[in-house]
């Protein structure tokens, strides 16, 4: 992993957010956690680089159950995006203090080369892949579909099993 991350950050894009690349790493750790699609990693990536590059926050699951410990328990809550923790990125600026997994070498060429597209937002379909969008209503309106009106046989990835528990998969 310490190979691939230095090959992939002599090799990084330009005029990426992050100092350093351990930081990198931080964020390749998310995108690793935030998709089982491989195809989205790249454009899940450069969501959460837009979004720290306008200085919103990156809002997305995973951190927040890498922040519960073992207080998850299969599905995050409205009260648990509002707790205070370092890794809860709806509740802190920037990226948490480290990363949240062991990310693949795709997931660290995603965070160094990300998409270059325009959305800002994400929600899981139920199907393992995402629905990426350009404005808040864009989204919201992705996530009165796929998220309050939820298929029977949601699941968080590809390969997830149609009964899974996991996480609500807004971003």
């Amino acid at each position: 992993m310490e190979a691939a991350l230095e090959e992939e950050w002599a090799e990084r894009e330009p005029d990426l957010p992050y100092s350093s690349p351990y930081e990198a790493l931080i964020m390749a750790s998310i995108v690793e956690r935030e998709t089982g699609a491989t195809h989205e990693r790249d454009q899940v990536a450069g969501v959460f680089v837009r979004r720290l590059q306008k200085g919103m926050r990156l809002q997305t699951d995973p951190t927040v159950i890498y922040g519960m410990g073992d207080s998850y328990k299969g599905r995050i809550g409205k009260r648990d995006l509002r707790t205070h923790t370092p890794y809860n990125t709806y509740r802190i600026d920037g990226l948490p203090p480290t990363p949240i997994a062991l990310p693949g070498r795709e997931a660290i060429h995603a965070a160094l080369h990300p998409d270059d597209g325009d959305a800002l937002y994400f929600v899981a379909r139920g199907d393992g892949t995402h629905k990426f969008s350009r404005t808040l209503a864009e989204h919201q309106k992705a996530v009165r579909e796929f998220q309050l009106n939820r298929r029977k046989d949601y699941r968080s990835s590809p390969a997830a099993q149609s009964d899974s528990n996991s996480d609500n998969g807004d971003s």
